[in-house]
């Protein structure tokens, strides 16, 4: 029962408000909102801000899968090499974390700018040109949502290996298989639904951002994100953010369908 009404104060009754919002008509003078059952506001706002929603796919996506590189190597070390040090790796993979988002965010704008630590040394060393950048680009903001969003996708990847019985890699040694094989043949299979689920906690959260791109990116590389954020917090137009927030939410319901048809449902809470 406490889960239960956890569910449904904090999920289900503000869910059904905001798709009740997305459906209602608000007058631009009074901002006095009527519920007129607008179902046309939907693919309006699909068409309006189609290239937005497919540049956040582009963004996440590709954050995801750089997150997915660099995280199995280290979630795989950590999990057959940190031995009785584990937590400590883990928790240093973590401290980063503590710090909040857009104080992280801030940090590598300042990385990131034109004379900063890294793109400065660069052109002191006579490696890039003087002119080169890389702010306001779409570089810096897939940079900063697959550092941001790193630890949505190294615990799973942990997690899913830490599960793996040492034992069954000894018994492909002893069949013959070397370490490549034992990797490609029994690691991997094993820990596919800790992929998936690494895959769809990154991307959910990377698809609806927009603090990256405010601080990281320019007007030309404008996520879905940014203009609900707009909408709601500038526009005041409230049914529009909202039938976009619902666009979002759907997409994100539909990867997790996907992923419970699959992997199954079980498998994601176990990784969460």
């Amino acid at each position: 029962m406490p889960a239960g009404i956890w569910l449904v104060a904090l999920f289900l009754i503000p869910l059904v408000v905001m798709l009740s919002l997305s459906l209602q008509t608000c007058s631009p003078i009074t901002n006095a909102c009527t519920q007129t059952w607008h179902w046309s506001e939907f693919p309006s706002q699909i068409s309006l801000y189609h290239t937005q929603f497919l540049t956040s796919l582009y963004f996440a996506g590709l954050a995801t899968m750089i997150d997915l590189v660099v995280s199995f190597p280290m979630a795989y070390w950590i999990a057959f090499r940190g031995g009785n040090k584990k937590n400590f790796f883990l928790l240093m993979l973590l401290v980063p974390f503590f710090v909040s988002f857009v104080i992280r965010t801030i940090v590598w704008q300042f990385i990131l700018s034109d004379n900063g630590i890294f793109l400065g040394a660069l052109k002191s060393a006579g490696i890039l040109p003087h002119g080169a950048h890389v702010l306001a680009t779409s570089g810096a903001v897939i940079a900063g949502l697959a550092y941001n969003y790193l630890p949505f996708t190294a615990l799973p990847l942990y997690v899913a290996l830490e599960r793996i019985d040492p034992r069954l890699i000894e018994a492909a040694h002893d069949l013959y298989a070397g370490r490549t094989r034992a990797f490609v043949k029994v690691i991997v299979p094993l820990t596919v639904p800790g992929i998936f689920a690494a895959f769809l906690l990154t991307f959910v959260p990377a698809f609806g951002d927009y603090v990256n791109q405010q601080i990281l990116g320019g007007t030309n590389n404008t996520m879905i994100g940014t203009v609900i954020q707009n909408q709601f917090l500038v526009n005041l137009d409230y049914p529009s953010g909202a039938a976009l927030s619902a666009v979002l939410l759907a997409v994100a319901l539909i990867g997790i369908f996907l992923y419970a048809r699959l992997i199954g449902s079980r498998t994601l809470q176990e990784f969460v």
